[in-house]
């Protein structure tokens, strides 16, 4: 099926809530980050944890501000689930445990704002694509309209996550039209399939391909600038972290959290 308007058909999103422990790109159990919650426990009184639902092409930051959160808050846990911002809306919609959401785009972050109280969502990064090829570009993919060539295999997010909607908005822009040959759940199963060999290209976050360190070259065109995603943040009401929930969120907006999302090429709203 050709990938460019908006179709009717539906990528079954998987809905984990007996989730199983990784930190990865894929939904499953936040998993604790560097320090073990007996470890911070003994640094002072009972541990605490924070768990935080993230967009999966925030992996990379959020794994490293959850070190400095754990630095400065002695005795909390930061633990992490990272997965389509989609598949991370349904599941805290359908009850899994979440005292933070850090969506990818407003409309997910909607999806979970409707059905629960929460605070008021804070855009705190902005992100947009790149072509992704693999370091040597076998296929010699150098513009966008280069991934209308039959011959030329393609990745793309799945158009009900954020990162296919922005592929959507860019082919549009362009006014082309791709034929994927697999669609991704999310951003980062997407540039595995570059890394990998699998695909000669693929549309992705310009962070993602910043965090790849050199496994796969990201290559600039002016139609995502049209359709750039916007990240924001909340907390939500009936967290069971409370003001540990609250103290995460300041730590991203905070100057320190800027720096490392800058770092990492996202770009400030």
């Amino acid at each position: 099926m050709v990938f460019r308007r908006r179709s009717r058909w539906a990528i079954a999103l998987p809905v984990a809530l007996a989730l199983a422990g990784s930190s990865g790109c894929g939904s499953g159990d936040p998993a604790t980050s560097t320090t073990s919650a007996s470890s911070s426990a003994s640094a002072g009184g009972e541990a605490r944890e924070v768990t935080v639902f993230a967009a999966a092409s925030l992996t990379e930051t959020f794994t490293e501000l959850g070190k400095i959160f754990e630095a400065t808050h002695p005795g909390t846990t930061a633990r992490f689930n990272f997965g389509s911002s989609a598949t991370l809306a349904q599941q805290i919609t359908q009850g899994a445990p979440a005292d933070v959401f850090a969506a990818a785009s407003p409309a997910t972050m909607k999806t979970v704002t409707d059905a629960s109280p929460a605070s008021a969502p804070t855009t705190f990064v902005r992100n947009k694509l790149q072509i992704a090829v693999p370091a040597d570009n076998p296929a010699k993919v150098d513009e966008l309209r280069d991934l209308t060539d039959p011959k030329v295999k393609v990745a793309l997010c799945a158009e009900q996550v954020p990162c296919g909607v922005a592929a959507v908005k860019a082919l549009d822009a362009a006014k082309l039209a791709v034929k994927p040959v697999t669609l991704e759940q999310d951003v980062k199963a997407t540039l595995t399939k570059v890394e990998l060999g699998e695909v000669d290209a693929a549309l992705v976050y310009k962070t993602d391909v910043i965090a790849s360190g050199g496994k796969v070259r990201g290559i600039a065109f002016p139609e995502a600038d049209q359709a750039i995603n916007d990240y924001p943040i909340a907390t939500l009401a009936e967290a069971p972290a409370g003001d540990t929930a609250k103290q995460f969120v300041d730590l991203v907006l905070s100057q320190r959290g800027k720096d490392v999302l800058t770092k990492a090429g996202f770009e400030s709203p």
